[in-house]
């Protein structure tokens, strides 16, 4: 393996930095892979900073990675030296257990390995993400990419993609469906994306609108302006499925009122603090409130075929990894529209 380098946390409290490691040489089902873009998750933030409790410094954080393979183990058959490859979140699991053998490694019962962050099963070092020059991964955990996508608008869709397309498909979302989103970020404007390509009727839920025209650009039906009490009452009871993917702390109870008798909203933003609903706004009409995150590996290289057919990918700024702590920076103020991308050529 060529020398491993990239951009660290050396503790919660410290901008990220230059961090030369090492990555073990593939084994027999493994491939390596030169990095050439990765994306920027607002749990790479949360992790930097410790915010979840769970770090483990140094930490070279990314879980959106797209890169060429340049070594292929002697039984990989999956991947050749040249080829494109996608790794996303987990990189790891069991292999064994009931979820794992549906393709559901993400809810191994075991517990998957993390991109980074995490203890490797196959050495027990610790994991070492996509803000680095190359990655060691086992084919299974890799996913082919559509030739016809940008690759740098592919890296996001191994989190954001995949976090929104995965509840989309599990409560069918489709026509005669009316789909709300909320939220307009990262995830937000990946989920109003796939509602609209599934044929659903599309509504953006937003604390501004500001984001209107974006919205209806990406795919919005309609947009409502979610503090609007009397907007918010035209729409009352009118929803089938609601995909919440706000990561700043907020009420339920003004969207719970806008489902259907058996409708769903479906969280997937991972706010600091832990959200409370009143029983009666459940009870009233039968409501659920359910959590999903990201999909197994045969729904995430679903999810890449199909973006691959309708021409979806993020939305993305690309930058050079100088850039990261700015950019960590300006995801805390929403300045982006609405995905930092790494482009690892930078780190040469």
């Amino acid at each position: 393996m060529p020398p491993s380098k990239g951009y660290a946390a050396l503790d919660a409290k410290s901008s990220l930095a230059p961090h030369n490691f090492s990555r073990r040489e593939p084994g027999p089902t493994e491939i390596a892979v030169e990095i050439l873009y990765c994306g920027v998750c607002h749990s790479d933030l949360h992790m930097a900073r410790n915010e979840w409790g769970n770090s483990i410094y140094p930490m070279v954080p990314g879980h959106e990675i797209v890169g060429r393979v340049i070594a292929a183990g002697k039984s990989a058959t999956k991947f050749k030296p040249g080829e494109i490859a996608a790794i996303g979140v987990i990189i790891d699991s069991c292999r064994h257990c009931a979820p794992c053998n549906r393709g559901e490694e993400h809810f191994c019962a075991e517990g998957p390995t993390l991109t980074y962050a995490a203890k490797d099963r196959v050495d027990g070092s610790i994991t070492m993400g996509g803000y680095a020059n190359n990655y060691v991964v086992d084919e299974r955990f890799a996913h082919t990419v559509p030739t016809n996508l940008d690759l740098a608008a592919v890296a996001p869709l191994l989190c954001a993609g995949i976090t929104t397309y995965s509840p989309l498909r599990h409560w069918k979302a489709g026509p005669g469906k009316k789909v709300g989103i909320v939220g307009l970020g990262g995830l937000g404007h990946m989920g109003l994306k796939f509602a609209h390509s599934f044929g659903a009727h599309t509504v953006q839920l937003t604390t501004s609108l500001k984001k209107k025209d974006d919205a209806i650009k990406l795919g919005a039906d309609e947009v409502v302006l979610s503090t609007d009490e009397a907007a918010m009452k035209k729409h009352a009871g009118t929803f089938d499925f609601i995909l919440d993917t706000a990561s700043a702390p907020h009420a339920l109870e003004p969207y719970l009122s806008l489902l259907k008798q058996d409708g769903t909203i479906t969280l997937v933003g991972l706010p600091e603090k832990p959200p409370s609903v009143s029983v009666f706004s459940l009870i009233a009409r039968r409501a659920s409130i359910a959590g999903s995150m990201i999909g197994g590996m045969p729904e995430t290289q679903e999810m890449l075929d199909y973006c691959g057919r309708n021409d979806i990918t993020a939305e993305v700024e690309v930058i050079p990894i100088q850039k990261i702590n700015e950019a960590f920076e300006r995801m805390l103020k929403q300045d982006v529209k609405y995905r930092f991308v790494i482009d690892m050529s930078s780190l040469k």
